[in-house]
């Protein structure tokens, strides 16, 4: 199902009309109203008049976190306060947070990308969609629940926790659609198989929206298993309104990305030059109609790369691969290159082992150490170090041999990893380096 074919299906040559009428306009805004903007072009020698189309894009600025964390909290905004509607924040635990602004219109696009992804997934009239992202600053509960809402869907605002009543009300009400973290969605399932008053059999679910935190072709296989439904990436975030910046089809194939408000780029992250068309490198958006806080060329850390190549489903937007990781959760270890989502990869290869880990890196005596927490699952688990070590073997061959470097493996009783409701922590690196 498709929400919006006249934008979805626009041929290539009619969507870069597109974009580059809404370049020039969103450019000619942040230079007019944002101090920060209007700074950062005149150092490069940019005015609003040399952007006469999407393909003078490279001429502008880019922008990034730390950017938008020193303008804290309303310095990028482009309206006065009496045209913001809602406000929120990145859920970041350290530092000053990234705000978001949103005007009515802004609100609507929104929910607009969030309902093209759900469309994919065949939501509409009469399907119940449980929204068990957190509501808040937080802009994954209030996106999914607006976008469920353009759909014309029937909203189940539980927001996250509380897991023996999020499956209570998804059999009482019927609950067809899931929107929350892909861990938390795991979780979920773990708690229905132990469940005595719900079988899996009872429920209507049948699709699910999981984003908020990379996750793996391994994961979304576990997840379809175990929910028995159809599992479908939705990506975004807040610095660009928040979920729904893209989402998968029926075909899950690539995210497809809503490019007639987010222009992507791929660029090379050490020379900060656009890459050829298919290789790997770092996302860049820019918004193309966002009116309260509008970003040029913001630099995701996110690495991936873009397809062009038609869809089976008919859309025409543009096509981003798996995401392999953040340039900023990328650990050197050793001098090798880790990204936390290697090591989920090669657990979900385990049927012996759960999805679920924990890294810590140290350094100890002049020398990186890579301790791995993980859980066996409960038919396999023993607490006799010697019944766990045929077990431990592949798995520490296998990240040898994929990932590079030699894990010291600690096998935990099933459950003892910490689940979380909202984004899942995997890594905790106690290494000083400014020490």
């Amino acid at each position: 199902m498709i929400h919006n074919p006249e934008i979805e299906c626009m041929s290539r040559e009619d969507m870069r009309k597109l974009q580059s009428e809404r370049l020039v306009k969103i450019v000619k805004t942040c230079y007019e109203k944002v101090p920060f903007y209007r700074r950062k072009m005149d150092e490069l020698g940019v005015k609003p008049s040399d952007i006469k189309s999407i393909d003078d894009i490279s001429k502008l600025p880019f922008t990034t976190k730390h950017d938008l964390r020193d303008e804290y909290p309303f310095g990028l905004q482009a309206v006065p306060m009496t045209d913001v509607r809602r406000i929120h924040a990145s859920s970041g635990t350290t530092g000053k947070p990234v705000v978001d602004t949103y005007t009515d219109n802004d609100i609507a696009n929104w929910s607009e990308g969030v309902a093209r992804v759900l469309a994919a997934g065949n939501v509409g009239k009469g399907d119940v969609v449980q929204v068990a992202y957190g509501y808040g600053l937080f802009t994954g509960g209030l996106g999914a629940h607006d976008g469920a809402n353009k759909r014309g869907a029937i909203q189940l605002p539980i927001s996250a926790g509380n897991s023996e009543k999020q499956i209570m009300l998804m059999k009482d009400f019927g609950t067809s659609a899931l929107c929350c973290t892909p861990s938390y969605a795991l979780h979920l399932a773990e708690c229905i198989e132990k469940s005595d008053k719900v079988n899996i059999e009872e429920l209507k679910l049948r699709v699910g929206f999981f984003g908020a935190e990379p996750w793996t072709e391994g994961m979304r296989k576990e997840l379809e298993e175990k929910l028995r439904i159809k599992a479908i990436d939705i990506y975004g975030l807040t610095e660009m309104s928040g979920p729904g910046v893209g989402g998968e089809c029926e075909y899950q194939d690539g995210t497809h990305l809503w490019e007639d408000m987010f222009f992507p780029e791929i660029i090379n992250p050490d020379t900060l030059e656009p890459v050829a068309p298919g290789e790997f490198g770092e996302l860049v958006f820019t918004s193309l109609c966002k009116e309260a806080m509008p970003i040029l060329r913001y630099r995701t850390r996110d690495l991936t790369r873009l397809i062009y190549e038609p869809c089976k489903c008919g859309r025409t937007a543009v096509r981003m691969d798996r995401i392999l990781g953040r340039s900023d959760d990328m650990m050197i270890i050793r001098g090798v290159n880790v990204f936390p989502s290697q090591i989920e990869t090669v657990l979900t290869e385990f049927p012996t082992y759960t999805p679920y880990y924990f890294i810590t890196v140290d350094r100890k005596n002049n020398e990186d150490t890579f301790d791995l927490d993980v859980e066996l699952r409960e038919e396999f688990y023993s607490p006799n170090p010697a019944k766990q070590m045929p077990y431990i073997k592949p798995l520490y061959d296998r990240i040898v041999s994929l990932v590079g470097i030699k894990p010291n493996i600690h096998i935990l009783a099933p459950g003892a990893i910490e689940r979380s409701t909202g984004k899942a922590k995997h890594v905790n690196d106690k290494r000083n380096f400014k020490g």
